[in-house]
């Protein structure tokens, strides 16, 4: 499984900031392209389920776990997952999944998750199909 999260970085924003939101979800080796004060990209590539275990903890604590999955279902495709994710959320720790443009001024991170398993990937990461509970 290879996990690639990446977020552009705008001019106005400090590629160290940028690099925390991405490592505050995930872990894994992350590199920074681009020129100081010009547009560039934070990417993050991690191998195996590892360089998830931090995201799904914050799903499981912030108990978003249902949420999750529908958006990483709807983000599902042969073999792969990909989500966009709020850079700024991020910063402090949190998961807020998001569009791909024009719902946060500073842009996404942008997840993808590379597995031939992609359901099996959803169901640990979301602790598998939700029921409700009768009260």
């Amino acid at each position: 499984m290879l996990v690639v999260a990446e977020a552009e970085i705008k001019p106005t924003e400090n590629p160290e900031k940028v690099k925390k939101a991405i490592t505050s979800l995930f872990s894994g080796d992350i590199v920074t392209e681009g020129e100081e004060n010009d547009y560039g990209l934070a990417r993050l590539h991690g191998t195996g389920r590892e360089s998830l275990e931090r995201f799904k903890m914050i799903l499981q604590r912030d108990r978003i776990r249902a949420a999750a999955r529908s958006q990483l279902f709807r983000g599902k495709e042969e073999s792969r997952i990909i989500v966009f994710l709020n850079k700024q959320v991020a910063y402090v720790g949190h998961v807020s999944f998001s569009a791909p443009e024009g719902e946060s001024p500073l842009g996404p991170i942008r997840l993808e998750i590379q597995t031939a398993d992609p359901v099996g990937i959803i169901d640990w990461l979301t602790g598998g199909p939700m029921r409700r509970q009768e009260t």
